[in-house]
Protein backbone atom coordinates (compact mmCIF):
# COMPACT_ATOMS: atom_id res chain seq x y z
CA UNK A 1 0.00 0.00 0.00
CA UNK A 2 0.99 3.54 -0.63
CA UNK A 3 3.22 4.67 2.62
CA UNK A 4 2.04 8.26 2.12
CA UNK A 5 -1.21 8.58 4.27
CA UNK A 6 -3.76 9.66 2.04
CA UNK A 7 -7.72 10.52 2.75
CA UNK A 8 -10.52 11.71 1.20
CA UNK A 9 -13.37 13.49 1.72
CA UNK A 10 -16.78 12.73 -1.12
CA UNK A 11 -19.51 14.67 -0.29
CA UNK A 12 -22.41 14.39 -2.76
CA UNK A 13 -23.93 17.86 -4.10
CA UNK A 14 -27.43 17.56 -2.78
CA UNK A 15 -27.72 20.95 -0.91
CA UNK A 16 -25.65 22.92 1.78
CA UNK A 17 -22.51 21.52 3.68
CA UNK A 18 -24.49 19.91 7.12
CA UNK A 19 -22.13 20.12 10.19
CA UNK A 20 -22.07 16.50 10.64
CA UNK A 21 -20.08 16.32 6.45
CA UNK A 22 -18.28 19.02 7.74
CA UNK A 23 -16.65 17.19 10.70
CA UNK A 24 -15.88 14.49 8.39
CA UNK A 25 -13.88 16.37 5.85
CA UNK A 26 -12.29 17.97 8.71
CA UNK A 27 -10.75 14.65 10.08
CA UNK A 28 -10.15 13.23 7.25
CA UNK A 29 -7.44 16.63 6.30
CA UNK A 30 -6.06 16.66 9.88
CA UNK A 31 -5.75 13.16 9.69
CA UNK A 32 -3.56 13.57 6.34
CA UNK A 33 -2.37 16.73 7.22
CA UNK A 34 -1.04 15.97 10.40
CA UNK A 35 1.22 13.29 9.34
CA UNK A 36 2.74 14.82 5.92
CA UNK A 37 -0.39 13.24 3.72
CA UNK A 38 -2.66 13.73 0.92
CA UNK A 39 -5.75 15.23 0.97
CA UNK A 40 -8.49 14.53 -2.15
CA UNK A 41 -11.79 16.18 -2.77
CA UNK A 42 -13.85 14.07 -4.98
CA UNK A 43 -17.33 14.93 -6.05
CA UNK A 44 -19.83 11.90 -6.23
CA UNK A 45 -22.60 13.08 -7.89
CA UNK A 46 -23.74 9.27 -9.41
CA UNK A 47 -27.14 9.83 -7.96
CA UNK A 48 -28.37 12.02 -10.30
CA UNK A 49 -31.98 12.54 -8.88
CA UNK A 50 -30.64 13.49 -5.65
CA UNK A 51 -28.82 16.78 -7.50
CA UNK A 52 -28.70 20.50 -6.54
CA UNK A 53 -27.39 22.95 -8.71
CA UNK A 54 -25.17 25.28 -7.20
CA UNK A 55 -24.26 22.32 -4.15
CA UNK A 56 -20.65 21.84 -5.90
CA UNK A 57 -19.85 25.10 -5.29
CA UNK A 58 -21.07 25.52 -1.95
CA UNK A 59 -18.90 22.57 -1.58
CA UNK A 60 -15.78 24.38 -2.82
CA UNK A 61 -16.83 27.94 -1.47
CA UNK A 62 -17.02 26.18 2.11
CA UNK A 63 -13.46 23.95 2.16
CA UNK A 64 -11.91 27.64 1.29
CA UNK A 65 -13.53 28.94 4.02
CA UNK A 66 -12.40 27.30 6.09
CA UNK A 67 -9.07 26.71 4.88
CA UNK A 68 -9.41 23.46 3.82
CA UNK A 69 -6.89 23.09 1.05
CA UNK A 70 -6.47 20.04 -0.93
CA UNK A 71 -3.82 18.29 -2.38
CA UNK A 72 -6.47 17.09 -5.44
CA UNK A 73 -9.74 17.44 -6.75
CA UNK A 74 -11.85 19.90 -9.33
CA UNK A 75 -10.12 23.07 -10.22
CA UNK A 76 -6.45 21.36 -8.54
CA UNK A 77 -6.27 18.35 -10.89
CA UNK A 78 -4.01 15.62 -10.00
CA UNK A 79 -3.07 12.50 -11.41
CA UNK A 80 -6.11 10.58 -10.20
CA UNK A 81 -8.76 12.18 -12.22
CA UNK A 82 -11.15 13.34 -13.13
CA UNK A 83 -12.61 14.09 -9.58
CA UNK A 84 -15.66 13.53 -10.22
CA UNK A 85 -17.77 10.72 -10.61
CA UNK A 86 -20.52 11.30 -13.70
CA UNK A 87 -16.93 11.91 -15.75
CA UNK A 88 -15.94 8.34 -14.28
CA UNK A 89 -18.87 6.08 -15.29
CA UNK A 90 -16.54 4.46 -18.09
CA UNK A 91 -14.15 3.19 -15.16
CA UNK A 92 -16.75 2.09 -12.96
CA UNK A 93 -18.31 0.03 -16.03
CA UNK A 94 -14.85 -1.87 -17.04
CA UNK A 95 -14.28 -2.69 -13.20
CA UNK A 96 -17.75 -4.14 -12.80
CA UNK A 97 -17.14 -6.26 -15.91
CA UNK A 98 -14.21 -7.66 -14.23
CA UNK A 99 -16.15 -8.82 -11.51
CA UNK A 100 -18.56 -10.53 -13.60
CA UNK A 101 -15.47 -12.31 -15.56
CA UNK A 102 -14.69 -13.37 -11.94
CA UNK A 103 -17.56 -14.53 -10.33
CA UNK A 104 -17.83 -12.00 -8.36
CA UNK A 105 -21.07 -10.19 -9.70
CA UNK A 106 -23.21 -10.82 -12.17
CA UNK A 107 -26.12 -9.33 -14.41
CA UNK A 108 -29.85 -9.03 -13.00
CA UNK A 109 -32.56 -8.73 -15.16
CA UNK A 110 -35.57 -8.79 -12.60
CA UNK A 111 -38.25 -6.12 -13.63
CA UNK A 112 -38.92 -3.54 -10.35
CA UNK A 113 -42.13 -4.89 -10.55
CA UNK A 114 -40.62 -8.03 -9.63
CA UNK A 115 -38.90 -7.13 -6.82
CA UNK A 116 -41.30 -4.89 -5.39
CA UNK A 117 -43.26 -7.84 -5.02
CA UNK A 118 -41.02 -9.64 -2.55
CA UNK A 119 -41.09 -6.88 -0.31
CA UNK A 120 -44.14 -7.34 2.32
CA UNK A 121 -47.01 -5.23 3.44
CA UNK A 122 -44.69 -2.87 5.44
CA UNK A 123 -42.73 -2.39 2.31
CA UNK A 124 -39.97 -4.38 3.57
CA UNK A 125 -37.99 -7.11 1.76
CA UNK A 126 -35.01 -8.17 -0.02
CA UNK A 127 -33.56 -9.67 -3.39
CA UNK A 128 -33.77 -13.07 -3.53
CA UNK A 129 -30.91 -13.87 -5.87
CA UNK A 130 -33.20 -15.11 -8.59
CA UNK A 131 -30.67 -13.78 -11.47
CA UNK A 132 -27.66 -15.40 -9.41
CA UNK A 133 -26.67 -18.38 -11.46
CA UNK A 134 -28.64 -18.09 -14.40
CA UNK A 135 -26.74 -20.18 -17.78
CA UNK A 136 -24.71 -18.20 -19.30
CA UNK A 137 -26.05 -19.20 -22.78
CA UNK A 138 -29.88 -17.48 -21.13
CA UNK A 139 -27.45 -14.54 -19.99
CA UNK A 140 -26.13 -13.91 -23.39
CA UNK A 141 -29.49 -13.84 -25.08
CA UNK A 142 -31.60 -11.49 -22.59
CA UNK A 143 -28.42 -8.92 -23.10
CA UNK A 144 -28.07 -9.30 -26.93
CA UNK A 145 -32.21 -8.81 -26.86
CA UNK A 146 -31.44 -5.50 -24.92
CA UNK A 147 -33.55 -6.62 -21.36
CA UNK A 148 -32.75 -3.75 -19.13
CA UNK A 149 -30.50 -5.11 -16.42
CA UNK A 150 -28.13 -3.89 -13.11
CA UNK A 151 -25.13 -5.69 -12.07
CA UNK A 152 -24.87 -6.95 -8.60
CA UNK A 153 -22.49 -7.97 -6.50
CA UNK A 154 -22.29 -11.68 -5.71
CA UNK A 155 -22.35 -11.88 -1.56
CA UNK A 156 -20.98 -15.25 -0.05
CA UNK A 157 -24.05 -17.44 1.24
CA UNK A 158 -22.33 -18.20 4.78
CA UNK A 159 -19.47 -17.59 6.57
CA UNK A 160 -18.41 -14.03 8.25
CA UNK A 161 -16.64 -11.02 7.05
CA UNK A 162 -14.32 -9.27 9.67
CA UNK A 163 -12.38 -5.71 9.50
CA UNK A 164 -10.72 -3.57 12.11
CA UNK A 165 -12.03 -0.06 12.62
CA UNK A 166 -9.35 2.18 14.30
CA UNK A 167 -11.78 3.71 16.34
CA UNK A 168 -14.51 1.01 16.65
CA UNK A 169 -11.90 -1.98 16.85
CA UNK A 170 -12.78 -5.07 14.80
CA UNK A 171 -16.39 -5.37 13.42
CA UNK A 172 -17.48 -8.35 12.46
CA UNK A 173 -20.56 -9.31 9.80
CA UNK A 174 -22.57 -12.84 9.40
CA UNK A 175 -22.39 -13.28 5.30
CA UNK A 176 -26.08 -14.15 5.42
CA UNK A 177 -27.12 -10.25 6.22
CA UNK A 178 -25.50 -9.20 3.35
CA UNK A 179 -27.61 -8.61 0.10
CA UNK A 180 -26.54 -8.82 -3.06
CA UNK A 181 -26.13 -5.47 -3.81
CA UNK A 182 -26.79 -3.07 -7.05
CA UNK A 183 -22.89 -2.00 -8.15
CA UNK A 184 -24.18 -0.83 -11.44
CA UNK A 185 -28.06 0.47 -11.84
CA UNK A 186 -30.16 -0.12 -15.11
CA UNK A 187 -29.10 3.70 -16.25
CA UNK A 188 -25.73 2.53 -16.42
CA UNK A 189 -24.31 5.06 -13.54
CA UNK A 190 -22.75 3.16 -10.54
CA UNK A 191 -23.94 3.51 -6.68
CA UNK A 192 -22.41 4.75 -4.36
CA UNK A 193 -21.34 1.35 -2.52
CA UNK A 194 -18.97 0.41 -5.61
CA UNK A 195 -17.91 3.45 -7.09
CA UNK A 196 -16.32 4.73 -4.10
CA UNK A 197 -14.49 1.36 -3.85
CA UNK A 198 -13.01 1.69 -6.75
CA UNK A 199 -11.95 5.75 -6.51
CA UNK A 200 -10.62 5.20 -3.44
CA UNK A 201 -8.69 2.15 -4.76
CA UNK A 202 -7.21 4.20 -8.07
CA UNK A 203 -7.02 7.11 -6.01
CA UNK A 204 -4.56 5.39 -3.48
CA UNK A 205 -6.51 6.27 -0.26
CA UNK A 206 -5.03 4.80 2.36
CA UNK A 207 -7.37 5.60 4.97
CA UNK A 208 -11.48 6.02 4.47
CA UNK A 209 -12.99 8.55 7.32
CA UNK A 210 -16.61 8.58 7.71
CA UNK A 211 -19.48 8.60 9.75
CA UNK A 212 -20.18 5.20 12.12
CA UNK A 213 -23.39 4.78 9.88
CA UNK A 214 -21.11 2.79 7.74
CA UNK A 215 -19.81 0.39 9.95
CA UNK A 216 -22.59 -2.28 9.34
CA UNK A 217 -21.79 -1.39 5.34
CA UNK A 218 -18.02 -2.05 5.54
CA UNK A 219 -18.01 -5.58 5.31
CA UNK A 220 -19.74 -5.10 1.69
CA UNK A 221 -16.85 -2.78 0.97
CA UNK A 222 -13.98 -5.10 2.22
CA UNK A 223 -15.37 -8.31 -0.18
CA UNK A 224 -15.03 -5.98 -3.18
CA UNK A 225 -11.35 -4.92 -2.25
CA UNK A 226 -11.24 -9.02 -1.31
CA UNK A 227 -12.25 -9.95 -4.91
CA UNK A 228 -10.52 -7.35 -6.72
CA UNK A 229 -7.42 -8.91 -5.13
CA UNK A 230 -6.68 -5.12 -3.50
CA UNK A 231 -5.24 -4.39 -0.02
CA UNK A 232 -7.91 -3.26 1.88
CA UNK A 233 -7.46 0.79 3.30
CA UNK A 234 -7.20 1.90 7.08
CA UNK A 235 -11.55 2.47 8.54
CA UNK A 236 -11.63 5.44 10.49
CA UNK A 237 -15.52 5.33 11.60
CA UNK A 238 -16.64 8.36 13.24
CA UNK A 239 -19.22 8.85 16.70
CA UNK A 240 -22.32 9.87 15.42
CA UNK A 241 -23.38 13.10 15.57
CA UNK A 242 -25.96 14.46 18.00
CA UNK A 243 -28.05 17.52 18.98
CA UNK A 244 -30.26 18.95 22.10
CA UNK A 245 -33.33 20.21 22.39
CA UNK A 246 -34.45 22.81 24.79
CA UNK A 247 -36.06 20.05 26.58
CA UNK A 248 -32.27 18.65 26.99
CA UNK A 249 -33.46 15.42 25.40
CA UNK A 250 -30.45 14.37 22.91
CA UNK A 251 -31.09 13.01 19.54
CA UNK A 252 -29.40 12.65 16.29
CA UNK A 253 -28.57 16.41 14.62
CA UNK A 254 -31.24 17.58 13.07
CA UNK A 255 -33.24 21.00 11.32
CA UNK A 256 -35.49 20.73 14.63
CA UNK A 257 -32.44 21.88 16.65
CA UNK A 258 -31.37 24.80 15.21
CA UNK A 259 -28.73 25.40 12.16
CA UNK A 260 -27.27 22.68 10.95
CA UNK A 261 -25.62 23.54 8.01
CA UNK A 262 -22.40 25.65 7.98
CA UNK A 263 -23.74 28.06 5.64
CA UNK A 264 -26.59 28.10 8.00
CA UNK A 265 -24.38 28.78 10.91
CA UNK A 266 -22.28 31.57 8.99
CA UNK A 267 -25.42 33.60 7.57
CA UNK A 268 -26.10 33.70 11.48
CA UNK A 269 -23.01 35.75 11.59
CA UNK A 270 -20.85 32.66 13.06
CA UNK A 271 -16.86 32.95 12.66
CA UNK A 272 -15.79 29.59 10.04
CA UNK A 273 -12.36 29.24 12.45
CA UNK A 274 -14.77 29.75 15.35
CA UNK A 275 -16.91 26.91 13.38
CA UNK A 276 -13.94 24.72 12.48
CA UNK A 277 -12.30 24.49 16.31
CA UNK A 278 -15.27 22.99 17.56
CA UNK A 279 -16.76 20.91 15.78
CA UNK A 280 -13.04 19.29 15.98
CA UNK A 281 -13.65 19.08 19.75
CA UNK A 282 -16.86 16.83 18.55
CA UNK A 283 -15.73 13.24 18.84
CA UNK A 284 -12.56 14.27 19.26
CA UNK A 285 -9.90 15.72 22.54
CA UNK A 286 -5.81 16.76 22.13
CA UNK A 287 -3.96 14.09 24.09
CA UNK A 288 -1.25 16.47 25.57
CA UNK A 289 -2.98 19.91 26.60
CA UNK A 290 -5.87 21.43 27.58
CA UNK A 291 -6.12 23.87 25.56
CA UNK A 292 -9.79 24.35 23.48
CA UNK A 293 -8.92 27.19 21.12
CA UNK A 294 -7.23 25.80 18.05
CA UNK A 295 -5.80 27.39 14.73
CA UNK A 296 -5.95 25.43 11.77
CA UNK A 297 -2.07 24.62 12.14
CA UNK A 298 -2.37 24.05 15.58
CA UNK A 299 -5.28 21.29 14.65
CA UNK A 300 -3.02 19.45 12.15
CA UNK A 301 -0.20 19.66 14.48
CA UNK A 302 -1.73 18.00 17.57
CA UNK A 303 -4.57 15.84 15.89
CA UNK A 304 -3.96 11.43 16.54
CA UNK A 305 -6.34 8.87 15.89
CA UNK A 306 -6.06 8.02 19.53
CA UNK A 307 -7.57 10.86 20.65
CA UNK A 308 -11.22 10.05 18.50
CA UNK A 309 -13.93 8.85 21.03
CA UNK A 310 -16.31 6.33 20.37
CA UNK A 311 -19.35 7.81 22.00
CA UNK A 312 -21.98 10.12 20.34
CA UNK A 313 -20.82 13.36 20.35
CA UNK A 314 -23.67 16.39 20.78
CA UNK A 315 -23.96 19.83 19.34
CA UNK A 316 -24.23 22.23 21.90
CA UNK A 317 -25.30 25.57 20.16
CA UNK A 318 -24.49 27.58 23.31
CA UNK A 319 -21.04 26.28 23.61
CA UNK A 320 -20.46 27.22 20.10
CA UNK A 321 -21.99 30.58 20.71
CA UNK A 322 -19.28 31.11 23.85
CA UNK A 323 -16.55 29.90 20.74
CA UNK A 324 -17.56 32.09 18.81
CA UNK A 325 -18.04 35.46 21.17
CA UNK A 326 -14.18 34.76 22.34
CA UNK A 327 -13.31 34.58 18.68
CA UNK A 328 -14.71 37.84 18.20
CA UNK A 329 -13.54 39.38 21.11
CA UNK A 330 -9.83 38.46 19.76
CA UNK A 331 -10.65 39.21 16.43
CA UNK A 332 -8.39 42.51 15.63
CA UNK A 333 -10.35 46.08 15.46
CA UNK A 334 -9.60 46.50 11.94
CA UNK A 335 -10.48 43.23 10.76
CA UNK A 336 -13.78 43.30 13.29
CA UNK A 337 -14.81 46.48 11.34
CA UNK A 338 -15.17 45.02 8.33
CA UNK A 339 -18.14 42.87 9.22
CA UNK A 340 -19.72 44.88 12.13
CA UNK A 341 -20.07 48.17 10.19
CA UNK A 342 -21.82 47.14 6.60
CA UNK A 343 -24.46 45.60 9.16
CA UNK A 344 -24.64 48.38 10.99
CA UNK A 345 -24.61 51.07 8.34
CA UNK A 346 -27.75 49.03 7.18
CA UNK A 347 -30.02 49.30 10.03
CA UNK A 348 -28.98 52.58 11.82
CA UNK A 349 -29.85 56.25 10.88
CA UNK A 350 -27.14 58.18 8.84
CA UNK A 351 -25.99 60.77 11.78
CA UNK A 352 -25.54 57.86 14.09
CA UNK A 353 -21.63 57.28 15.21
CA UNK A 354 -21.57 53.54 13.55
CA UNK A 355 -17.89 52.81 14.57
CA UNK A 356 -18.05 53.69 17.84
CA UNK A 357 -21.63 51.49 18.15
CA UNK A 358 -19.17 49.30 16.06
CA UNK A 359 -16.12 48.98 19.16
CA UNK A 360 -19.07 49.01 22.26
CA UNK A 361 -20.53 45.95 20.40
CA UNK A 362 -17.38 44.37 19.81
CA UNK A 363 -16.71 42.50 23.08
CA UNK A 364 -20.84 42.01 23.56
CA UNK A 365 -21.52 39.94 21.08
CA UNK A 366 -21.96 36.10 20.74
CA UNK A 367 -22.25 36.24 16.59
CA UNK A 368 -22.34 39.17 13.83
CA UNK A 369 -25.98 38.00 13.41
CA UNK A 370 -26.95 39.66 16.80
CA UNK A 371 -25.99 43.00 15.78
CA UNK A 372 -29.25 44.34 14.10
CA UNK A 373 -31.10 43.41 17.41
CA UNK A 374 -28.34 44.87 19.87
CA UNK A 375 -28.75 47.94 18.14
CA UNK A 376 -32.22 48.19 17.35
CA UNK A 377 -32.32 51.08 20.37
CA UNK A 378 -30.06 52.99 18.69
CA UNK A 379 -31.96 52.66 15.01
CA UNK A 380 -35.13 53.75 16.37
CA UNK A 381 -37.18 54.63 19.33
CA UNK A 382 -38.10 52.06 21.70
CA UNK A 383 -41.50 52.21 23.81
CA UNK A 384 -40.37 54.01 27.34
CA UNK A 385 -41.08 52.22 30.36
CA UNK A 386 -40.60 54.79 33.44
CA UNK A 387 -39.84 51.93 35.73
CA UNK A 388 -36.37 51.75 33.85
CA UNK A 389 -35.86 54.80 36.22
CA UNK A 390 -35.78 53.49 39.56
CA UNK A 391 -32.70 52.13 40.25
CA UNK A 392 -31.96 50.19 43.97
CA UNK A 393 -28.36 50.93 43.89
CA UNK A 394 -28.15 54.63 42.56
CA UNK A 395 -31.15 55.37 44.77
CA UNK A 396 -32.94 56.97 41.71
CA UNK A 397 -36.40 56.99 40.85
CA UNK A 398 -38.59 58.33 37.71
CA UNK A 399 -39.25 61.85 40.24
CA UNK A 400 -35.40 62.44 40.62
CA UNK A 401 -33.96 61.46 36.97
CA UNK A 402 -37.08 64.30 35.55
CA UNK A 403 -34.98 66.68 37.83
CA UNK A 404 -31.91 65.64 37.19
CA UNK A 405 -32.20 65.37 33.22
CA UNK A 406 -34.09 69.03 33.59
CA UNK A 407 -31.30 70.14 35.12
CA UNK A 408 -28.62 68.63 32.62
CA UNK A 409 -30.24 69.36 29.27
CA UNK A 410 -29.08 73.27 29.32
CA UNK A 411 -25.29 71.94 30.19
CA UNK A 412 -25.74 69.40 27.26
CA UNK A 413 -26.87 72.19 25.09
CA UNK A 414 -24.20 74.14 25.29
CA UNK A 415 -21.92 71.79 24.68
CA UNK A 416 -19.70 72.23 20.98
CA UNK A 417 -17.61 69.32 21.50
CA UNK A 418 -19.65 66.47 21.78
CA UNK A 419 -17.76 63.62 21.97
CA UNK A 420 -17.05 61.31 25.38
CA UNK A 421 -14.59 62.83 27.01
CA UNK A 422 -16.00 65.86 27.51
CA UNK A 423 -19.48 64.74 27.89
CA UNK A 424 -18.84 62.79 31.00
CA UNK A 425 -16.84 65.61 32.24
CA UNK A 426 -19.83 67.87 31.91
CA UNK A 427 -21.69 65.86 33.89
CA UNK A 428 -19.04 64.50 36.93
CA UNK A 429 -19.29 68.64 37.25
CA UNK A 430 -22.73 68.21 36.99
CA UNK A 431 -23.16 65.84 39.70
CA UNK A 432 -20.48 66.90 41.97
CA UNK A 433 -21.87 70.44 41.95
CA UNK A 434 -25.57 69.63 42.97
CA UNK A 435 -24.10 66.59 45.34
CA UNK A 436 -25.77 64.15 43.61
CA UNK A 437 -24.51 60.78 42.97
CA UNK A 438 -22.37 60.61 39.98
CA UNK A 439 -23.88 56.96 39.14
CA UNK A 440 -27.55 58.37 39.69
CA UNK A 441 -26.85 61.29 36.97
CA UNK A 442 -25.46 58.61 34.33
CA UNK A 443 -28.32 56.34 34.94
CA UNK A 444 -30.79 59.03 34.45
CA UNK A 445 -28.93 60.46 31.13
CA UNK A 446 -28.62 56.74 30.08
CA UNK A 447 -32.18 55.51 30.32
CA UNK A 448 -33.46 59.11 28.49
CA UNK A 449 -31.29 58.25 25.77
CA UNK A 450 -31.42 54.29 24.95
CA UNK A 451 -34.85 53.93 26.45
CA UNK A 452 -33.30 50.70 27.34
CA UNK A 453 -32.40 49.17 31.07
CA UNK A 454 -29.25 47.05 29.91
CA UNK A 455 -26.73 48.39 27.08
CA UNK A 456 -23.71 48.01 25.30
CA UNK A 457 -21.93 51.65 26.58
CA UNK A 458 -22.52 54.61 29.18
CA UNK A 459 -24.61 57.25 29.00
CA UNK A 460 -21.76 59.63 27.43
CA UNK A 461 -21.10 56.85 25.31
CA UNK A 462 -24.23 56.69 23.86
CA UNK A 463 -24.52 59.82 23.51
CA UNK A 464 -21.47 60.36 21.75
CA UNK A 465 -22.85 57.86 19.22
CA UNK A 466 -26.47 59.24 18.88
CA UNK A 467 -24.87 62.69 17.75
CA UNK A 468 -25.82 66.10 19.63
CA UNK A 469 -29.21 66.34 17.64
CA UNK A 470 -30.69 62.68 18.55
CA UNK A 471 -29.23 63.20 22.24
CA UNK A 472 -30.81 65.65 23.21
CA UNK A 473 -34.18 65.23 21.39
CA UNK A 474 -34.47 62.35 23.49
CA UNK A 475 -33.36 63.88 26.26
CA UNK A 476 -36.72 66.57 25.53
CA UNK A 477 -39.34 63.44 25.24
CA UNK A 478 -38.35 61.85 27.93
CA UNK A 479 -39.18 64.81 29.82
CA UNK A 480 -41.76 65.17 27.89
CA UNK A 481 -43.20 61.62 29.29
CA UNK A 482 -41.96 62.11 32.93
CA UNK A 483 -44.45 65.16 33.21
Amino acid sequence: MNHTITTRFAPSPTGYMHIGNLRTALYAYLLAKSQGGKFILRIEDTDQERLVEGAQEVILKTLEMTGMDYDEGPGVGGEHGPYIQSQRLPIYREYAEKLIQGGHAYYCFCTPERLESLKDEKGIGGYDGHCRDLPEEEVREKLASGIPYVIRQKMPQEGTTSYVDEVYGEVTMDNTELRDQILIKADGFPTYNFCHVVDDHLMGVTHVVRGNEYLTSTPKYCLLYDAFGWERPHYVHLPLLMGKDADGNVTKLSKRHGAVSFQDLVNDGYLPEAIVNYIALLGWSPKETTEEFFSLDALKAAFSMDGLSKSPAVFDYEKLKWFNSEYIKRMPEEEYLVKALPILKSVCPENVDTEKLAQLLHTRIAAFGEIPERAAFVAHRLPMDCDLYTNKKNKTTPELCKTILEECLPLLECIDNWDNDTLFAVLKQYAADSGRKAGAVMWAVRIAVARLGITPGGATELMEVFGKEESLSRIRQALQELA
